[in-house]
């Protein structure tokens, strides 16, 4: 099996979009059967992200390379994760 693609989710508190993000994560890499590690990061607790990021939430990356800001394309990320697994 396959080392898990690192999944980075900076969120807010009370965001329903992060909600949807991390959901969709775990959708996609369900069906496709590529591991990932998911990483949640709460920019409210600070200020340097909170600064950084802001409203502009969520943002994902993926392996370590920034993919989608607001809402996860289940498509692009089927894409994404399948690529990394390569």
């Amino acid at each position: 099996m396959s080392d898990p693609v690192p999944v980075i989710i900076y969120t807010r508190t009370e965001c329903h979009l992060c909600d949807e993000a991390e959901a969709t994560v775990r959708e996609v890499a369900g069906e496709t059967d590529v591991p990932v590690d998911i990483e949640l990061v709460n920019v409210d607790t600070d200020d340097e992200l909170s600064e950084k990021y802001g409203e502009r939430v969520p943002y994902v990356y993926v392996d370590g390379r920034p993919a989608f800001k607001f809402r996860v394309d289940a498509d692009r990320l089927r894409e994404k994760l399948t690529a990394a697994q390569e």
